[in-house]
């Protein structure tokens, strides 16, 4: 006689993100009880709609880099933080305090419930590489002053808050570090390459691109990266990483840019500026040790992915733009007065 495994407890922080919303509806599908954690200063409640009536689906809006309280779960997936320059770098002493007490603030809560804690970092560690593909024993060449040294240092030292929590306390860490990832409710206009080249490409305006678009970029699909996330969060405890997640399958910013306009029926052209700062010239993940590891490796490809992504748009009127937080959310949330949590969270403290 087999059992059924009793469904875990899960916390999302950035779960009304893009990566976020489609990892929350992957737990619930199998089955676990998902606690999202958001403020929705770059997450929308539209992104995790469908979820709000689900009964294993709670939501809890708030700060990251505040004290998360009174809360019982069995794993974490930090993933709090957007990944866009134009956003990040808008507020950038925020968004350290968001990587760094953020990450904080979910490790104390992992050791006060005996939890496992994945931090979802980034390819940006690397900085603009002088090693190419990039390989989890690279270093990075990163500007610790620069304008994106508020995400890219961030997520560094929050990889160094892991690292030290694991060694000094004993916790059950996983690291993971996750390059382009897109796909469905990615914010139109957010300043990360394939969501705007979607929204140029839609108004038939000019395709902005920085330097001459021989930069490469490599870009996994969200349903892959979701695959990859919970396989590292449920692979053997002696795997704690850092572990690269993304698509080795590399292609240069120009190309991108006229690949995304033939899909869109699009007459809109490539528009050049001056490189940004720090800019990475390249961007290419190796895998080889996740496909050691886990077993994984994308499955997607750029253009079956991208057709998806198009085909969403399509569908779907964006209700967020790059300008803040959605101001959609209140009146959704309205919609759903039970969801703000945790009434019973004490209570649940108490049995666990």
């Amino acid at each position: 006689m087999t059992t059924t495994p009793s469904p875990k407890r899960i916390l999302v922080t950035g779960g009304a993100g893009f990566l976020g919303s489609h990892l929350c509806e992957r737990l619930l599908a199998e089955g676990q009880q998902v606690v999202c954690l958001d403020n929705f200063s770059s997450g929308s409640p539209h992104n995790i709609a469908a979820l709000l009536g689900h009964p294993a689906f709670s939501l809890l809006q708030q700060d990251v880099v505040d004290p998360i309280g009174l809360l019982q779960v069995d794993q974490i997936y930090n993933l709090a933080c957007t990944a866009s320059p134009q956003l990040y770098q808008r507020n950038p002493v925020q968004t350290l305090k968001t990587n760094v007490l953020g990450a904080m603030q979910v490790l104390d809560l992992a050791l006060r419930c005996h939890a496992r804690v994945l931090q979802a970092s980034t390819s940006e560690v690397y900085g603009d590489p002088l090693v190419h593909p990039q390989p989890e024993g690279y270093l990075g060449n990163v500007n610790p002053i620069g304008p994106r040294a508020c995400y890219d240092e961030g997520k560094r030292c929050a990889e160094t808050l892991f690292a030290d929590y694991h060694r000094q306390h004993g916790l059950s860490i996983k690291i993971v570090r996750i390059f382009n990832t897109y796909g469905p409710r990615m914010l139109p206009g957010d300043g990360r390459v394939i969501s705007s080249f979607f929204a140029h490409a839609q108004q038939g305006t000019g395709m902005a691109i920085y330097g001459d678009g021989s930069q490469t970029r490599s870009f996994c699909y969200v349903s892959d990266m979701v695959d990859g996330l919970l396989r590292m969060m449920n692979s053997d405890v002696t795997i704690t990483g850092p572990l690269n997640l993304g698509n080795p399958e590399e292609i240069d910013v120009l190309s991108l840019a006229r690949k995304i306009a033939a899909l869109a029926g699009s007459a809109a052209a490539p528009v050049f500026s001056p490189r940004q700062p720090d800019d990475p010239r390249q961007r290419k993940p190796d895998i080889s040790l996740a496909w050691q590891q886990l077993g994984w490796a994308p499955q997607v490809s750029l253009d079956h992915g991208l057709s998806q992504t198009y085909a969403q748009l399509q569908r779907t009127a964006a209700p967020a733009t790059d300008t803040g937080p959605d101001p959609g959310a209140d009146a959704l949330l309205r919609g759903h007065p039970g969801l703000p949590i945790f009434a019973e969270s004490a209570a649940s403290t108490a049995r666990a």
